[in-house]
């Protein structure tokens, strides 16, 4: 289908265009809010400063394409966006559930709301993104890039986020239980009020981060750097920092409740009892 004959049909009262082939089709600025276009072909379409609010793109070939658009409430589910550009793209309230993004660009796109659980976000770029809310779990995140990326009060239940940078990100409130961020680099990222349960952090760089009032209970810490981090009235208890660093690191009030700080160094750091330098803590063997 030529890109003038759906225009003319939509502009006509069709939405229904499902397995469309518009593969490379130029459809920069047009409106097609709540078309059917599930499992058409848009591969490297040109779909800049389009509408497409509450279309439904299900199943839809959409790799490679520029896709800085509207996509407020579109549903995505299971489409194929790899190596697409969606810089700035709004995608608010839209459902990416098992999307494939692998190398997409979403630099400051707005996915606040967004259903991304199960999707395949590797080695995609969301630099400065804002996922206010938004569900990943279970997604995919190998190496992607988050760097201030907004994740307030995000979900990440069971996410893989190994190798992943957060540096500066806001992961305040986030729900991170069960995940796996194993090399990470969240340098100076704030986990304030973060719920990190039951999680594997070995290796992660936490070098000034906030992780205020955070839960970071019967989690893996194994050679964490978690130098100059602020961890006033966070929770450790059960969790593993078997040769973490903690230089100067703030644990006013935090619970460390039979925690393991095996060949950790404490120096510097401030201790629950305000004391700082060589604490009394669990050394297991």
């Amino acid at each position: 289908m030529e890109a003038g004959e759906l225009l003319k049909r939509y502009a006509a009262g069709e939405r229904d265009f499902r397995g469309a082939n518009l593969q490379g089709a130029f459809l920069g600025g047009a409106d097609l809010s709540e078309a059917n276009l599930r499992e058409s072909d848009l591969g490297g379409a040109n779909l800049i400063g389009a509408s497409l609010i509450r279309t439904n793109l299900r199943e839809t070939n959409l790799s490679d394409t520029h896709m800085e658009a509207n996509l407020t409430e579109a549903n995505l589910i299971s489409a194929n966006l790899s190596n697409s550009n969606l810089t700035g793209a709004k995608l608010v309230d839209a459902s990416l559930r098992a999307a494939n993004l692998k190398g997409a660009i979403l630099k400051a796109a707005d996915l606040s709301y967004s259903v991304l659980s199960e999707a395949d976000l590797r080695d995609a770029d969301l630099t400065r993104a804002k996922l206010f809310e938004a569900n990943l779990g279970r997604a995919k995140m190998m190496k992607t890039i988050l760097v201030s990326a907004d994740l307030q009060h995000a979900n990440l239940t069971n996410a893989i986020l190994m190798h992943a940078n957060l540096e500066r990100a806001n992961l305040s409130g986030a729900i991170l239980n069960g995940a796996n961020a194993t090399n990470v680099n969240a340098v100076e990222a704030d986990f304030s009020r973060a719920h990190m349960s039951s999680s594997n952090l070995a290796n992660i760089n936490l070098q000034g981060a906030n992780l205020r009032a955070s839960h970071i209970t019967w989690t893996t810490l194994r050679g964490a750097d978690l130098s100059f981090a602020k961890l006033y009235r966070a929770k450790l208890c059960w969790s593993n920092l078997t040769g973490a660093k903690l230089v100067e690191a703030v644990l006013l009030d935090a619970n460390l409740n039979e925690a393991n700080f095996r060949n950790a160094d404490m120096r510097g750091a401030i201790m629950p009892d305000a004391g700082t330098g060589e604490p009394t803590l669990k050394m297991e063997e």
